[in-house]
């Protein structure tokens, strides 16, 4: 046998050892790089608590951007990929995310594990007209429950059981510690909230705002919702002159001077009504449906709730 003919053969037993050794290298070199489990939640309210509980155990991506309208906000390619691609999705539900739920749809289809958080969180329905609600909306969902912190907190430990069910790789201690920090963090906001409130004497706990938002909090601490500029539970609904006139008769015989209006909302319908009852309202800013950037006045949502508990008894106590 030539020498040719045994280094031809040596090469022949070396190379699949070698390529077994660079499949194996390459294959380890995947999963330990970018095979984070993914958590993807459609708003930033949610987002945020979605963090809280999650911590490092997993990746959580927000769909919508700070100062963003949940009612109008919609999703890239790239975004609506993310979704089919999370181990779970958190939406609100309940209609809130109007341009998104199609996609939440696509992806559970397609096997992902999702949760409707408005859903799991005792919901109320929107009250008939008399009572300050929107009329063509009475019966239906309200999907605007963060508003109500215990709520928020039913939420929470439901979404973290959620993850734990779900997203593979998580430690559970780590989340039920997460779940258990936060959880006592919202009982100090309600407790927070309770006590700043009853600054506000009980005949002056009127509510009127630009679109119908507060419906949860208005229950949970005792406040009357007179109406709303845009007689909607939606932003994308307008106000008609009839509308108008009837909430400007109903905010004079409430003795209301002070609309709360969303802070990524334009003010120009709030302002209206203030043109309407002689300059004598005022216009209070408030962070309703959306968180802002880090820094800019409510970046989470326990600063929101603090932010608009003291726009709130400020603004109904003259302060």
């Amino acid at each position: 046998m030539t020498g040719k003919t045994r280094g031809t053969r040596r090469l022949r037993t070396v190379l699949p050892a070698l390529l077994i050794l660079v499949t194996a290298g390459t294959a380890t070199a995947c999963t330990s790089g970018d095979d984070r489990p993914q958590v993807v939640v459609t708003t930033n309210i949610l987002g945020d608590i979605t963090q809280e509980i999650v911590g490092d155990e997993a990746d959580v991506t927000v769909l919508m951007k700070p100062n963003a309208d949940p009612h109008s906000f919609g999703l890239s390619a790239v975004q609506a990929a993310e979704l089919e691609r999370a181990d779970l999705v958190v939406f609100n539900g309940l209609g809130l995310e109007e341009n998104v739920l199609r996609h939440v749809d696509a992806a559970r289809e397609s096997g992902v594990a999702t949760f409707e958080a408005g859903k799991a969180a005792d919901p109320l329905t929107f009250q008939a007209h008399d009572d300050g609600g929107p009329e063509e909306q009475a019966g239906q969902p309200d999907p605007h429950f963060w508003t109500d912190p215990d709520r928020v907190r039913k939420a929470a430990g439901l979404i973290a059981d959620q993850v734990i069910e779900h997203v593979d790789g998580v430690d559970e201690k780590a989340i039920r510690a997460n779940a258990d920090r936060y959880d006592a963090q919202l009982a100090d906001l309600t407790t927070w909230m309770d006590k700043s409130f009853d600054r506000i004497p009980e005949q002056r706990r009127a509510l009127v705002t630009n679109h119908h938002v507060f419906g949860y909090l208005a229950e949970r601490f005792g406040f009357r919702v007179i109406g709303a500029v845009i007689p909607s539970g939606t932003t994308l609904a307008s106000p008609s002159s009839s509308d108008l006139r009837s909430l400007t008769q109903a905010m004079r015989r409430a003795g209301v001077q002070t609309v709360f209006a969303d802070s990524s909302q334009p003010t120009r319908l709030a302002e209206v009504l203030r043109t309407e009852l002689g300059g004598q309202v005022r216009v209070v800013e408030l962070y309703s449906e959306s968180l802002t950037e880090q820094g800019k006045g409510a970046g989470t949502y326990l600063q929101m709730m603090r932010a608009n508990t003291t726009a709130m008894t400020d603004g109904l106590t003259g302060a």
